[in-house]
């Protein structure tokens, strides 16, 4: 028995090492998890990943400085969706007129401060594939064919 006993440690020792030594895989959704979208909420450890992922992107694009007010921000296996409003980081308004939205809105081709933003996880980093502020159609309708999202995550209808 105590044979038995020296052979059952070691084994949960070799068991333990080996835990220790090998990478524990990347959880990987079923394929199921991945054809349907869901929202990242507020609590979500995801959301702040995701937005400060975005955010360079947009800060190089209004040339300031800018924290979101989320409107939606949902994944899809490897795919994130964010609808959201910049604005400045003490919570006041961007003015647009200062930004490169200027002559878009001179125009009457600026629709609002809302962004619309395709994210996709490459290598273990989220990284921005598109994104747009302000246009006065649906610009996102076709990030599925231009880019390999899922349709449903943009709340668009299935091809």
């Amino acid at each position: 028995m105590a044979g038995r006993d020296v052979f059952l440690g070691s084994a949960a020792a070799l068991m333990a090492l080996t835990a220790a030594l090998v990478p524990a895989p990347v959880l990987a959704q079923s394929p199921a998890a991945a054809a349907t979208a869901r929202d990242v909420g507020a609590s979500d450890p995801l959301r702040p990943v995701l937005l400060n992922a975005l955010r360079p992107a947009i800060v190089a694009d209004l040339g300031q400085s800018v924290k979101f007010v989320v409107a939606t921000l949902r994944i899809q296996g490897d795919w994130a969706y964010v609808v959201a409003r910049p604005q400045r980081p003490d919570g006041r308004e961007i003015d647009f007129r200062s930004t490169r939205y200027r002559e878009a809105i001179d125009q009457g081709v600026f629709d609002g401060p809302t962004l619309y933003a395709l994210m996709q996880r490459r290598e273990q980093r989220w990284t921005v594939v598109d994104f747009v502020i302000g246009p006065t159609d649906v610009a996102w309708a076709g990030w599925p064919e231009e880019h390999g999202a899922p349709a449903a995550l943009l709340g668009l209808p299935n091809p």
